[in-house]
């Protein structure tokens, strides 16, 4: 842990697959800009790691997400953190993440109903590699970690309304973007100075 840590904030975007977590966490961290880092289960687990989703292999991906996540946090950036996240299975990690984390933790859930991830699923880009039937498999209703303020946002929510509420309850829309880059990198900091206004 660094003195850096106390002041990032930790996000949590979890929900059902074709909840909109993923493009909800990629908007708030478009809007926000600079140190911000977005972390994806998806991609940490299934990229990185390349391991099945299981908890009958004990799996590495709950604590190597978590550690990434810490390391982000502790180097002085925001992180979001977005997945289906199963309580069962990550749990244990994201509960100790926020324990241990100083600075301000926020959790959201999106709670959309199966019928509505279906919904939502047949309106994605092609490409996608799993079928109404993965996700019913996959489906955990009311799946939440049992922190507290955990903040639950449901299906009549719009995009915007959503990611409008995360910045706001989070309070990264009130935080200017910052990274530890311009104290490092020439470039960043070039672009810092001219960024700021002049008396």
């Amino acid at each position: 842990m660094t003195p850096a840590a106390s002041s990032t904030a930790l996000l949590v975007i979890r929900g059902n697959s074709g909840s909109g977590k993923s493009t909800v966490a990629r908007e708030v961290r478009r809007r926000y800009g600079r140190g911000c880092a977005l972390l994806e289960q998806d991609y940490l687990r299934r990229i990185v790691l390349r391991e099945h989703d299981s908890s009958n292999i004990n799996p590495v991906a709950p604590g190597f997400i978590a550690a990434v996540t810490r390391t982000a946090l502790d180097a002085g950036y925001h992180a979001v953190l977005e997945g289906i996240l199963h309580a069962d299975r990550y749990g244990p990690a994201l509960r100790d993440l926020i324990a241990e984390h100083p600075g301000p933790s926020h959790l959201f859930y999106l709670d959309v109903s199966y019928d509505e991830t279906v919904r939502r699923h047949a309106g994605r880009a092609a490409g996608v590699d799993f079928t109404a039937d993965d996700m019913r498999d996959w489906y955990a209703a009311k799946d939440l970690l049992g922190v507290a303020g955990e903040h639950v946002i449901g299906e009549d929510s719009t995009f915007e309304q959503t990611v409008t509420t995360i910045l706001h309850t989070s309070g990264l829309a009130e935080i200017g973007p910052t990274t530890p880059c311009p104290s490092r990198c020439p470039r960043c900091f070039t672009e810092l100075e001219h960024a700021q206004p002049t008396s």
